[in-house]
């Protein structure tokens, strides 16, 4: 199983994050999940708001087009980032 996945509502995306980090960035692949680090704490929602706008803004999509289906409060999520046209290839080339 990948990472990522395609559905038709547009890309699903398993995330391992790690926040308070001190630069947001992707730093491989833990278990089937892509592993991101946060460069915000993990209150009141800031680290899940930078995930989203970090993986849009990587991906070059509107940052309203990634959304947390799921894990919002843990550390594996699943995104859903509702551009088809999306490749998100771009945040972790193999």
């Amino acid at each position: 199983m990948s990472w990522y996945r395609r559905t038709e509502q547009g890309w699903l995306i398993a995330v391992h994050a790690q926040p308070g980090a001190k630069k947001s960035a992707v730093v491989g692949l833990h278990d089937q999940a892509l592993k991101i680090r946060i460069a915000a704490p993990p209150v009141e929602g800031k680290a899940n708001h930078a995930l989203t706008a970090f993986v849009a803004d990587v991906l070059g999509v509107a940052r309203r087009t990634v959304s947390i289906v799921k894990g919002e409060s843990s550390r594996e999520k699943l995104l859903l980032v509702a551009d088809t046209a999306a490749d998100p290839s771009r945040l972790f080339p193999d």
